[in-house]
């Protein structure tokens, strides 16, 4: 299959250059899932799914063209690299387009390519009864345990071929609590492993999700208002901080001019206890990408050091645009470092906040102020948990939360496409009724 997708993707390149086209990059993909669904906490469904990309991307006087199918035949290639051209002729022409230069070409296998579909079965069912005898008051409304195998190949017209061939066990969980006529807010929940040697129970934050939820069937309102502490789940964190460094550090913020991080670079921008790196490589990432989008062999690195700003997560066009350094990866595999106390110490610290599990909101305003709903969510009050509460709504400023960092747990979660911690906050407005 690898040699098969090799060939494809440099004859796709011969093809778009044969076109005319001065530049020209290209991706072709074979991914295969073998899937167990489990509805209402009963099996539904196997399924195999088989799915082929091919992008193919071309440079043509400083224009860019880039098209898709889900085939990659002969006739396919050629029929798209005509469409590739026409599509770089009516866009409009800018230097900073580029696609990466030669580099060692390598072939990368990780994970268990092919799935054990018995124990993969045995697993999947083993979690239905974990669930039912351990959650008795959880509804499993829906999951989705299954095994993903995707070759790939990335060709350019600089001499560039990478292949990767991965293979990796997930697991997706959407559930509920559920005590007669009273129920909770749905949470999703999952984790992905390169093997089957651990239960999917014990993975992520499966167990510990299922658990809050049932505690979230019975909720109180809050009365008023009140400036506290915002405790972040381990998900939530990745929620939230993945947004502010898409809104800050990233291309949109960046090419705009609106991210208040842009002339930032090497100053403190957080509490210096704050580490935030994109780190596919590193070995709790499950099969985490080798490769970036435009050809580059992936690296991890820090896009904060210590509370200061280190690197933006920038793709090559936009470096190129702003004269800036690129990304290292273009991964959403982060990893927040851990801090040096327990999750139950800082919350023993805290007169009265808030733990958020899961955040309803849209994107920060440019100037970090950011506004929604806290949903399975929990009061603090005088340094220990009460009740769970119903929607309530949170509002502050994400330039200003990185500074007004309470604590950052020394316990992280590892869900293969992530590693946080539990992180606190002060100086947040809850808002109850």
């Amino acid at each position: 299959m690898i040699e098969e997708l090799k060939n494809t993707a440099k004859n796709a390149v011969g093809v778009l250059m044969g076109e005319g086209a001065d530049k020209a990059s290209v991706s072709v993909s074979h991914t295969v899932t073998h899937e167990f669904n489990v509805d209402g906490g009963e099996f539904s469904l196997f399924r195999t799914l088989f799915d082929k990309k091919l992008v193919m991307e071309c440079i043509k006087d400083g224009r860019k063209g880039t098209v898709s199918q889900n085939r990659y035949d002969g006739e396919t290639v050629a029929a798209l690299a005509s469409s590739c051209l026409e599509s770089a002729a009516s866009s409009m022409p800018d230097d900073a387009w580029d696609f990466a230069p030669l580099s060692e070409n390598e072939d990368f296998v990780l994970g268990e390519v092919k799935p054990d579909t018995e124990k993969l079965f045995s697993r999947c069912r083993e979690l239905v009864d974990d669930i039912k005898t351990r959650f008795p008051k959880i509804m499993t409304e829906q999951m989705i345990v299954c095994h993903k195998e995707v070759t790939s190949v990335r060709a350019n017209s600089n001499g560039v071929l990478f292949s990767t061939h991965k293979g990796s066990y997930e697991a997706m969980l959407m559930f509920s609590g559920h005590e007669g006529e009273k129920a909770s807010s749905f949470f999703i929940s999952g984790a992905a492993s390169e093997n089957l040697d651990r239960p999917f129970i014990e993975l992520g934050s499966i167990a510990k999700d299922l658990e809050n939820v049932e505690k979230q069937i019975h909720t109180e309102n809050i009365e008023g208002k009140f400036e506290g502490t915002m405790v972040l789940t381990p998900s939530c964190t990745g929620e939230l901080i993945g947004g502010l460094i898409m809104s800050f550090a990233s291309d949109q913020g960046l090419l705009s001019g609106t991210s208040p991080w842009k002339d930032s670079l090497g100053e403190k921008v957080a509490d210096e206890r704050v580490t935030i790196s994109l780190a596919p490589l590193d070995g709790r990432i499950v099969c985490g990408d080798r490769v970036t989008g435009e050809d580059f062999r992936a690296e991890n690195f820090d896009v904060i050091k210590d509370g200061r700003l280190n690197a933006f997560a920038l793709s090559l066009y936009c470096a190129n645009k702003l004269g800036l350094k690129r990304g290292l990866n273009d991964s959403e595999n982060m990893i927040v470092a851990p801090g040096d106390r327990s999750i139950d110490e800082i919350i023993a610290s805290i007169d009265r906040g808030i733990i958020v599990g899961r955040f309803s909101g849209g994107a920060p305003a440019s100037n970090g102020d950011f506004s929604g709903v806290a949903k399975n969510s929990f009061l603090i009050e005088n340094g220990r948990i009460g009740p769970a509460l119903s929607e309530t709504m949170i509002s502050g400023n994400m330039a200003a939360m990185l500074k007004n960092l309470r604590g950052v747990s020394k316990e992280q979660v590892a869900d293969g496409a992530t590693v946080l911690p539990y992180m606190a906050f002060d100086g947040i407005t809850v808002s109850g009724k």
